[in-house]
């Protein structure tokens, strides 16, 4: 089968963390991973972008098929549940708007820049080697800071979820995917 352009996206998911733990600023990047899809469903009322685009998705197929870091066991049924992947779509984007508080902190002079990423929501990772200033407010930082997080943060369970059950058994209950998903069963209403 012959390789398309889309099939190494992969690669720019490793370079998305690596340019992150060199500079903080490039976490804006990932907005990408978070627009793209809402727009490919939105105008295509398809999940093209998980199916085809995802390199996070191909990342783990890769780890998990081609290099056996994966156990390839099933998912177990309560996180293929909707109670679930609603319950954590919810908890993901209470997670993402207590990030775009913090930014909005920021901005506005209330706080100061934390210049550290959280790991898993709970962990707070010194992240200060990856932010030296620039003529941009602090507020970006901290955006970046925030969005490099819950992008760390996604992987890291992406990877767990690889090593315990199939490759691609993040792709269950991502986010990005149960949002894609709701939008193209609305879609399909209208229709």
């Amino acid at each position: 089968m012959k390789k398309r352009w889309y099939d190494f996206l992969w690669i720019a998911s490793l370079i998305y963390l690596a340019l992150g733990f060199f500079n903080i600023l490039f976490a804006w990047l990932g907005l990408l991973c978070f627009f793209l899809p809402l727009f490919i469903a939105l105008s295509k009322g398809t999940k093209g972008y998980c199916n085809r685009y995802c390199g996070r998705g191909q990342l783990l197929g890769l780890l998990g098929g081609r290099f056996g870091l994966s156990r390839k066991k099933d998912i177990p049924q309560w996180m293929k549940s909707r109670a679930f992947r609603y319950g954590f779509l919810i908890f993901f984007f209470t997670m993402f708007f207590q990030m775009l508080y913090s930014t909005y902190l920021v901005f506005s002079g209330a706080q100061d820049l934390g210049q550290a990423v959280t790991l898993l929501w709970a962990f707070r990772l010194p992240w200060h080697w990856a932010y030296r200033g620039t003529l941009l407010h602090d507020g970006v930082a901290q955006f970046a800071f925030g969005f490099y997080s819950v992008m760390l943060t996604s992987t890291v369970l992406g990877l767990i979820t690889m090593v315990l059950f199939k490759p691609r058994s993040w792709c269950v209950y991502c986010p990005m995917g149960t949002m894609t998903q709701l939008i193209c069963k609305a879609q399909s209403r209208k229709g």
